[in-house]
């Protein structure tokens, strides 16, 4: 598919050679390790050599451009789209990323934590997904780990459907801003979506400080979405930078 045809499909949909949706999932037979076998748009998930999620280790500390994230207070309109909670942005919400700007697109999570750090896996990953004028993809990824009740995702988790469906607006605001970690230090790579049809070139942050969910937030979420996350990936030649 084009990757981006609309505000509201990115990063959880693949169109099939035919133009019928291609069936995938993250377990049995239309699960990750069959995706490239499951549409001719979806090869890249298999042949691809920059995939996302990968093991966040052995990175080479560098003076990197920072991050300046600036989102606005919007509307909830969140989407269960059968793969994930997915909140859709209002447009005027960006990010400064690698000294270029970026508009924040939609955000979503995955239980477990996609990305591993040193080998650990986390309870909930969160991506705040991003486009440039030029096209290009950028994703801010957040750690979620067990520990204090978050505020700011009560909302969204009061909200999120138990089934999947169309974009529902709850007719509340919620504050992005409110689930970025206090300490910016991050790692920086090239690499994909995690998601058919796993299209590369996407500007990976990952932020090293996660941010925390309750036990019963995060036991809502793994009941709607027991396993939501791609296994994790070759760095096979790319370069993984960690900010100083």
């Amino acid at each position: 598919m084009s990757l981006m045809k609309s505000r509201d499909v990115l990063a959880d949909s693949g169109t099939a050679s035919h133009g019928e949706a291609a069936h995938w999932s993250y377990e049995g037979e239309a699960g990750p390790q069959n995706w490239g076998e499951l549409s001719a748009d979806f090869k890249v998930c298999e042949l691809g050599f920059e995939q996302t999620p990968i093991d966040l280790k052995n990175a080479i500390s560098a003076q990197l451009a920072g991050v300046e994230p600036d989102f606005r207070p919007m509307p909830l309109k969140i989407l269960n789209n059968g793969h994930t909670i997915q909140v859709n942005c209002d447009p005027g919400s960006r990010s400064r990323i690698d000294g270029r700007s970026f508009e924040l697109l939609q955000f979503h999570f995955h239980h477990p934590s996609e990305h591993l750090l040193a080998g650990r896996a986390f309870d909930l990953e969160l991506h705040f997904v991003h486009r440039a004028e030029s096209g290009q993809l950028a994703v801010l990824g957040v750690f979620i780990q067990q520990g204090a009740e978050n505020a700011a995702l009560q909302p969204i988790w009061a909200g999120m459907p138990a089934v999947a469906g169309p974009v529902q607006d709850v007719g509340t605001q919620i504050t992005p801003a409110s689930l970025l970690p206090t300490e910016r230090g991050f790692f920086r790579y090239q690499g994909s979506l995690t998601t058919p049809p796993c299209s590369e070139g996407v500007l990976w942050t990952m932020f090293k400080q996660p941010i925390e969910a309750s036990e019963d937030q995060i036991r809502k979420f793994a009941a709607l979405f027991p396993s939501n996350a791609r296994p994790v990936q070759g760095v096979n030649r790319r370069f993984l930078l960690q900010s100083l």
